[in-house]
């Protein structure tokens, strides 16, 4: 199912964070963490009954690894394997149906899977795996649908809106409400939001009642085939101003849409977890260009640091597959700078620093399990596995 692996790729989006235990006052923020809302399920069996079973046995296994992913930081991914033999079936709390459709032989559904959040600290504690589960305080997002030449910006109901409401918006670590653009947001404070005016964050903390108000503007442009999105306001780490670009492939934008919003909520929750570990959001904000894994992009960004510039597209087929190889490209030594832009669903566009170049990369990444050639004059990274 599409949308699983989009879902899979938001729990994959963390930044710089270490273990932050509640306290009594924030502990009704903290359990709401150990909700997997809105997760997709899908199997096939003999019959009804049994395809139902298996996508239930299933989901809970996918939803456990969703939760870790959601609270655990990136940086500490790797220590997730170390709950490897804990049953997920017996730190479930119960689900419920948001949605579901069956056939004779096959089961789909959309659950809420609830986790014994003591259960998951303590499996987590034990195992010393860091995690940061209290969520933030709400903020507004509005998406914003920019067209025209001029741009003009106006209030969007269509796939960009529909792809937030997609998402489990209320018990992700950074709470979102929707909102629609208010008539008093003209061009000219847009452009104060996005040219980094404090006057645009004001007028909008006025006219929205928070200062917790971002605008999520949506551009697309189908000739190049790319869409950017802009990030502009003030979530619950601080002043937010952030740009990423998009591919549009095989005309899909509904998929994009999707994409966009998976990585934009992410970079929300990155900013916040690095909040509560005591790093800045503008620093958060810098480091997630550069250390956030699968589906994001940053063309506004370049990749900076020591060695000589290589480019490469990273060919995968799927998201796991994808973390392990940026996994594999973040911890090879030497490698600096690195810049992943206009991912799909089945490639990235990679930028990074390497000393002796593409091919020094391509012999250091050969021991990793990667392989790094050159066809028809562009470099291409492929797993050997």
């Amino acid at each position: 199912m599409r949308l699983k692996g989009i879902i899979a790729a938001h729990f994959a989006i963390a930044a710089f964070a270490v273990a932050v235990l509640p306290d009594p006052a924030a502990a009704a923020r903290a359990d709401a963490a150990y909700t997997i809302g809105n997760y997709p399920v899908e199997a096939s069996d003999k019959n009804a009954v049994a395809a139902k079973e298996k996508a239930l046995a299933d989901g809970q296994k996918a939803a456990f690894r969703a939760l870790l992913k959601r609270i655990v930081p990136v940086t500490a991914y790797k220590q997730i394997s170390r709950l490897s033999g804990v049953d997920a079936a017996n730190l479930v709390s119960g689900f419920s149906v948001r949605s579901e459709r069956n056939s004779s032989t096959e089961y789909i559904a959309s659950l809420d899977f609830s986790f014994q959040a003591d259960a998951v600290r303590s499996a987590l504690q034990s195992q010393g795996v860091p995690y940061v589960d209290v969520q933030a305080e709400q903020v507004v997002i509005v998406p914003v649908l920019s067209q025209g030449n001029p741009p003009e910006a106006k209030s969007d109901a269509s796939s960009w809106r529909t792809a937030w409401k997609g998402l489990d918006l209320t018990n992700t670590l950074t709470p979102v409400t929707l909102d629609t653009l208010k008539p008093a947001i003209h061009a000219d404070t847009i452009k104060m939001l996005t040219d980094g005016d404090d006057n645009g964050l004001r007028i909008l903390a006025r006219e929205y009642n928070t200062q917790r108000v971002v605008l999520a503007i949506f551009e697309t442009d189908l000739a190049a085939k790319k869409v950017l999105v802009t990030l502009a306001g003030e979530d619950a780490a601080g002043p937010i101003l952030l740009k990423r670009s998009y591919r549009v492939s095989d005309g899909d934008l509904a998929y994009t849409s999707e994409l966009a919003a998976v990585v934009a909520l992410g970079v929300l929750e990155g900013r916040w977890k690095a909040v509560k570990s005591g790093v800045s959001a503008g620093a958060a904000t810098a480091a997630f260009t550069a250390e956030q894994p699968a589906w994001s992009a940053g063309d506004a960004f370049a990749a900076t640091g020591s060695g000589e510039s290589v480019v490469f597209i990273a060919e995968f087929n799927s998201p796991d597959q994808w973390n392990d190889i940026r996994t594999q490209i973040l911890d090879t030594p030497g490698v600096d700078g690195v810049n992943i832009s206009a991912a799909t669903e089945r490639n990235a566009d990679v930028a990074l620093r390497f000393p002796g170049g593409a091919t020094a990369l391509a012999n250091a990444v050969g021991a990793r399990g990667l392989s790094l050639i050159n066809v028809g004059g562009g470099w291409v990274l492929r797993s050997m596995n």
